[in-house]
């Protein structure tokens, strides 16, 4: 008769070896080694049931969070603009510069962020820009190279 198979389940599955720890039975007796105080030491305020402090707490003293002074700004209505530099311009199929047509060469994400045309690089063509916010670098060499800007 052929030995029965036996197969893996959730009620025969064994954890490797070094996983799993046998708990520490504190407070019973001396002979366990964490008998009488448990290893929590003789009185103070740690060796109390509701002992452990907040974090940050500092005894009673002004902690360090409060002592020191408070600085900066951080402005909620600010906006980030996506940069676009121009010799990153020449990616584009066309001369005209939108933020639809820069989110389609994949130069930008098409979220709600506006676009912003920075002036490092050369313009190769005459872009036609419109619907973004662009530097007065930018602006100069596009001009220069028979492009315009729409604002």
């Amino acid at each position: 008769m052929a030995e029965k198979e036996k197969t893996l389940g959730l009620h025969n599955l064994a954890a490797p070896r070094g996983a799993t720890k046998t708990a520490k039975r504190k407070g019973r007796g001396p002979g366990s080694g964490l008998g009488k105080t448990a290893g929590r030491g003789h009185k103070g305020q740690r060796a109390r049931k509701s002992g452990n402090v907040r974090p940050g707490f500092e005894g009673g003293q002004m902690p360090i969070i409060r002592r020191l002074p408070k600085r900066g700004f951080t402005n909620p209505f600010r906006v980030e603009s996506q940069p676009v530099n121009l010799r990153d311009l020449t990616k584009l199929p066309g001369t005209d510069v939108t933020p639809a047509a820069l989110a389609a060469a994949g130069l930008v994400s098409g979220g709600h962020r506006p676009v912003k045309v920075l002036g490092t690089g050369e313009a190769t063509r005459a872009y036609a820009v419109s619907g973004c916010l662009i530097s007065a670098t930018a602006k100069e060499k596009i001009e220069q190279a028979g492009g315009k800007v729409e604002a």
